[in-house]
C-alpha cells in the first residue's frame, strides 16, 4: 500500500460542547478503523508474498 502524506488538513464542524473533545473522539475512531484496514492489507500482502516464495527453497540443503 502506498504511503500517503497529508500536507494540509482542514476540518470544520459545529457541535454542542467541547469542539476539541468531539474532534479527538471522531478522529481516533476513524484513524483506528483506517489502521485496522491498513494492517489487514499489509498482512494479506505478506501472506501473498510468502505463498509466492513457498517453493523457492525446496531441494536446497
Amino acid at each position: 500500500m502506498p504511503k500517503v502524506t497529508i500536507h494540509n488538513l482542514e476540518v470544520r464542524f459545529q457541535v454542542d460542547g467541547d469542539d476539541g473533545a468531539v474532534f479527538t473522539r471522531l478522529f481516533n475512531k476513524h484513524i483506528q478503523a483506517w489502521s485496522r484496514l491498513y494492517e489487514q492489507e499489509c498482512a494479506r500482502a505478506r501472506h501473498t508474498e510468502a505463498e509466492r516464495r513457498f517453493g523457492d527453497g525446496e531441494g536446497q540443503p
